[in-house]
Parts: C-alpha cells; sequence; structure tokens
C-alpha cells in the first residue's frame, strides 16, 4: 500500500477522487512544500495561536500600534522648524514638487518647548504627553515612504507594499509569536466606527493562514456587546452551547482524521474561540470595571477608551493592538490646520499619555512597545485651490518625504529624537529612515531577524520587509 492508498471504509468525494488518481507522485512534493509552510494540520490539537519562540531574546513582548491616520503636520508636532516661521508667508528658497500646488511658507502656527531631561522639543498639541514622559519617547525626525497617497501609504506602513495584497504587520507578528492568551485574538484591531482608508487591507493576513487576521472591532458602543456582535446566544445558555459545540468539533474531528484540511482545523479553531470570548471579550472589553481614578486619568473621548481597551487587551496576552484615529483619515488637515490639528490633539493626547502612565505604574512598558504616527507627514508650505488661488483658511498638503513617529518602551531608547528634516521640514536629510527599516526594527525587538521570518507562497519566500530594510541600532536601549 503507497502514500494515496485508498480507505474504502471512508467514501471518497468526486475532489479526493481526482486529487488522489490524477495528481500522483506530485502529491508527494506539493505534501512536503504545505509541510514547511505549516498549511497542513500534522498535530490537530495545536492552536495556530499557540506561543511560539522568536529567534532570539526579545525586548518586548507586545505591540500597541497607534494611527494618526491621515498624516499629521510634523513641524507642527514633534519637529520644530524655526526657519518655517522665518519665512511664514514668503516663497522659500528650495524648489520641492508637492502633490497639489502649494504656496508660500506656513509657519507653525503651534508653539514648541522642552520637556524632560532629556530637552526633547514637543509642539504645545502634546504638551501633556512631553510633560509626563519626553524620556520615555524616541522621535524619529526623518522618517520618509515612497508615495503621497492615503491607500498606499497605509498599505505599505501596515503591509510593507503599498499596491500588491499583503499580511499586515500585526498577522505577521502572531504568525511568527502566537499569543498568550487563547481565549482572546492575538491580533486586535479598533476603530471608533466605520472604516479608515484601504479598509480591512490595513489588518489583513493575505496568504498567511486566516488565524491570524486582525479582529476588527468599532469602539462606539458602551457594552462588551455593543462592539462585538453575537456575543451573547439568545437561544442557549453557556452549559447548553458547550454540549453543542463539542458535539460538533465531535464530527468534524472525526471529518478531519479522514481528510486532513488545513481549512477546517481553522474552523474547529474558530468556534471554539468565538465560545471562549463570550467570557473573555465580556472582561477585556468592559472598561466599566477599572476603577474611577484610571476612567478619570484617561478621559472620556473615543480615543481614551479605545487607549484603555487597548491596555486592558495587551494584559491579558493579545499580542498586537492597532488603534486608529477615527475613520477615513481624520489628521489629513488640508484645511484649516491650526483648528483641526489642535482639534485632534485634545481628542487623543490625555487618553496617550494616561496609556503610557498606566503601562509604566503596571510594569508593561518595558515589554510592550507604542509606537504613534501617520502614513506621512505634510508640506511646508501651504496648500493652494485648484486655480492656484490662497485657500481662505490655511492648510498643508501630503508629503512623504519626510515626517515624524515616535516610539516607547519595548526596549527603545527613548528620551532622544533621531535623525533630521531639512529647515524647513519637508525632506528627511540626516540619518533617513525608511517604512521598511522601521518594520526591521519592529521585528527586531520582538526578537525576530526580519529577513527569516518567511511565508513560502507562490513558489517565493515573502517577508513583511520584501526586499528591503535595516535594523536601525541607534534607536534600541
Amino acid at each position: 500500500m503507497n502514500a494515496f492508498s485508498l480507505n474504502l471504509a471512508t467514501p471518497l468525494t468526486r475532489r479526493e477522487m481526482l486529487q488522489r488518481c490524477g495528481a500522483g507522485f506530485g502529491w508527494l512534493g506539493l505534501a512536503a512544500v504545505m509541510g514547511e509552510a505549516r498549511l497542513l494540520a500534522e498535530t490537530p490539537n495545536v492552536h495556530p495561536l499557540a506561543p511560539r519562540p522568536p529567534h532570539f531574546p526579545a525586548r518586548a513582548k507586545r505591540v500597541i500600534q497607534i494611527l494618526a491616520n491621515g498624516g499629521p503636520g510634523q513641524m507642527d508636532t514633534f519637529d520644530p522648524k524655526p526657519m518655517l516661521t522665518k519665512y511664514h508667508g514668503q516663497r522659500l528658497p528650495i524648489h520641492f514638487a508637492t502633490e497639489r500646488p502649494t504656496g508660500a511658507a506656513l509657519g507653525s502656527p503651534f508653539k514648541f518647548a522642552r520637556y524632560g531631561q532629556c530637552g526633547l522639543e514637543v509642539s504645545e498639541l502634546f504638551a501633556q504627553l512631553a510633560g509626563k514622559h519626553a524620556d520615555d519617547l524616541c522621535v524619529i525626525r526623518s522618517m520618509h515612504t515612497d508615495t503621497p497617497i492615503h491607500e498606499n501609504s497605509l498599505r505599505l506602513m501596515n503591509c510593507g507594499a503599498s499596491i500588491m495584497t499583503r499580511p499586515s504587520i500585526g498577522a505577521w507578528i502572531t504568525y511568527g509569536l502566537g499569543t498568550e492568551n487563547q481565549n482572546l485574538p492575538g491580533f486586535v484591531v479598533l476603530v471608533p466606527k466605520g472604516m479608515p482608508v484601504a479598509g480591512a487591507d490595513n489588518w489583513q493576513s493575505s496568504f498567511l493562514p486566516g488565524a491570524y487576521q486582525g479582529t476588527y472591532i468599532e469602539t462606539e458602543g458602551k457594552q462588551p456587546h455593543e462592539l462585538i456582535e453575537n456575543l451573547r446566544n439568545p437561544f442557549l445558555n453557556a452549559t447548553e452551547q458547550r454540549a453543542q459545540l463539542d458535539f460538533i468539533e465531535q464530527l468534524n474531528r472525526q471529518h478531519l482524521a479522514a481528510r486532513r484540511e488545513a481549512a477546517l482545523e481553522a474552523r474547529i479553531h474558530t468556534f471554539e474561540l468565538a465560545f471562549r470570548m463570550q467570557t473573555a471579550a465580556t472582561d477585556a472589553f468592559d472598561i466599566g470595571r477599572e476603577p474611577e481614578h484610571i476612567r478619570k486619568l484617561y478621559g472620556d473621548t473615543a480615543q481614551a477608551k479605545q487607549m484603555l481597551i487597548a491596555r486592558r487587551l495587551v494584559e491579558r496576552g493579545v499580542r498586537y493592538v492597532q488603534v486608529w484615529h477615527g475613520t477615513l483619515q481624520p489628521w489629513d488637515s488640508h484645511n484649516n490646520i491650526a483648528q483641526d490639528h489642535r482639534k485632534l490633539a485634545n481628542e487623543s493626547c490625555q487618553g496617550i499619555t494616561a496609556l503610557l502612565t498606566d503601562l509604566k505604574s503596571r510594569g508593561l512598558l518595558d515589554d510592550t512597545l507604542v509606537i504613534w504616527g501617520g502614513e506621512f507627514g505634510r508640506t511646508p508650505t501651504v496648500e493652494l485651490t485648484q486655480n492656484n488661488d490662497l485657500k481662505p483658511t490655511a492648510g498643508r498638503d501630503h508629503n512623504n518625504h519626510g515626517f515624524s513617529m515616535w516610539l516607547a518602551g519595548g526596549g527603545v531608547k527613548g528620551g532622544q529624537a533621531y535623525g533630521a528634516t531639512d529647515d524647513f521640514g519637508f525632506r528627511s536629510v540626516e540619518k533617513r529612515v525608511h517604512v521598511h527599516d522601521l518594520q526591521a526594527t519592529i521585528l527586531h525587538l520582538l526578537g525576530f531577524d526580519h529577513e527569516r521570518l518567511v511565508y513560502r507562497h507562490s513558489g517565493r519566500d515573502f517577508r513583511l520587509t520584501d526586499v528591503h530594510g535595516r535594523v536601525v541600532k541607534d534607536l534600541l536601549a
């Protein structure tokens, strides 16, 4: 009897008959390839999100990514430009191309000050954050990316490719590490309501197994069952659900033993996870269980609620939490940047400050990496109308050539501003950091060599950083 001999006790489907009779020894090679890619359910009882060790000892165990989607102005937040203020209202002495027509220099309407023992310069927009955590922040002022288009830049930031469908960074990390809590998803996405630009592309698993895709949660509701659909079964109690699930799993296991389908194995785990989440998610997403002084620390904005949920999730073993400021691109201030940026900072600053304070007080900041930033930055010049007229209120256009992001905790060297843009904040010129470099550094902090965290698909090995990226060692503590 060979490896593909028929088991007459098990009826064959038409597909199985064609596979066994027509494919021949080619299936032996396919089985080997699928085994290398973890697509074969060799040990049916091993959960796809079971904890796994990284390539080397990690500094960070989990990540909270805060997306200021839309693109904050670097010269209005974390990259002061006195020369831009000096040239305000005048034509700049350098020439650069922008996506839309722009005119004279637009000095920042916000004042900067120095904070902490490190003397980090930060805008008044984030004075509360800098006042308490300047020495924890590692501000990268020399970020750059490939395109000034929201959709493409978000895909590149989150998935490592601007156009192609690729797995997101959260999917890669849960694929590599698994998660510490089998009762909750390994990768959770928090959005107040609706979808950001590029939608689910930002947290997809693509060709990775579906277990690693981000679980999207709208945080606008107040109670856990308002945040997560079907959290409660209106017909069965917990004991009856457990009996029903055990019966379904018994049938599925018999089917799996005969056919060894990886997709079926994933569905079995999904049923089990959904049942366990009824209890675990009810606890994790119920911020009403927090003491009053903690809720007051975070504040009552939509972002504040997200930050508190994010802390509760990572505290319970969720590996990657992605927090979006809002629907579409709220930080996309083409008009009235003075008013819009202040409003957005007021919505987010207290919650972000509280998150770092809370993580630090619980001893979690040391091994939790927190990331803040948008998909690109903004121009130092004022945006014009399509007729090259000055807009009635001053705003900035997209700028992919230079922008700022910051990291905190998780093995990062705080209290520093790394790299620099030119005198006007348009182009990164010193210690430049590409998005792929940032991704390689994040993976390094989590214990991975970004060139070795790969997945074989369509005949080649894919990775988050594609064929690019370097670890920026100066950012490491």
